[in-house]
Formats: structure tokens, sequence, C-alpha cells
């Protein structure tokens, strides 16, 4: 049961590092791309949908490596799940201080009600996302450490 927990806890904290790996080095440079409003109103689409997905993930990813912390503190790699869980638990609080306080303002966006300095601010969440981007892979890579 314990093994079941570590490889289901790797996949979807995996699955959900290569989706924000995405959002960041494929999706953002694709709608920075198309012509017009197209880019922005595309951001503001991908805002409404993770951003109702994403709290769940951030969380039960959080979840689960706690799970796995707390049943496995007498197994080796304790101390890297543990190291994972704070790298998740900072992910989660810089989405809820820096990241989602502007997504909450993108998704509402149209170019008939964006603010002056909409660019700005979208600017500064992709800086702040590949910085979470980088947490989470660390914190990724800690887990994988810890099942060898």
């Amino acid at each position: 049961m314990f093994n079941a927990l570590e490889v289901f806890t790797v996949v979807v904290v995996g699955v959900m590092v290569g989706v924000e790996f995405a959002v960041a080095f494929v999706m953002n440079p694709i709608f920075d791309a198309l012509p017009g409003d197209a880019g922005q109103l595309g951001k503001a689409h991908g805002g409404r949908m993770l951003g109702a997905v994403m709290p769940v993930w951030y969380i039960g990813s959080l979840a689960l490596v706690a799970v796995w912390a707390a049943a496995g503190r007498h197994h080796d790699g304790a101390g890297l799940v543990v190291a994972s869980a704070a790298l998740l638990l900072l992910s989660v609080i810089m989405s809820v201080l820096l990241l989602v306080p502007i997504n909450n303002r993108n998704k509402t966006w149209t170019p008939e009600n964006r603010p002056a300095d909409w660019k700005e601010q979208l600017n500064r969440w992709e800086r702040w996302h590949y910085v979470r981007v980088a947490v989470i892979v660390g914190a990724f890579a800690l887990l994988v450490a810890a099942l060898t």
C-alpha cells in the first residue's frame, strides 16, 4: 500500500509539474505570438480553466506528499519527502500571495475593460510563474530521488 502511495503521489505531482511547465514554456509563448488581442484573451480563458483546477491540484499534491512523509517517516528518503513538502508548501504560498491575485484580475479582462498596465501585470505573473515552476520541479525531483 505504501508503494502505491509513493507511485500515485509521484504521478500526480509529475503531471502537475508538466502542466505548469507547458504553460510557462509552450502556451504563453504561443499566446504572446498571436495577433491583436487574441493572446490576452487566450490567457484570460486559460486563467479561468486552470484557475478552477490548479488550487485542488496544488493542495492535493501537498496533502499526498504530507501523507507520504508521515507514513514513511522511518523509510529511507524521508528527509527528501519532507523537503519536497516544504517546496510544495512554498509553491502554494507563492500562488496565493503572488500569482492568484493577478490571475483573478486577468481572467475577467477583455480588450474593453483591461487596465492600462495589463501587460506589466501579465509579465509579473509570468516571472513569478517561472520561479514557481522551478520550485515545483525541485519538489518533484526530491520525490523521485526519495524513491531510489
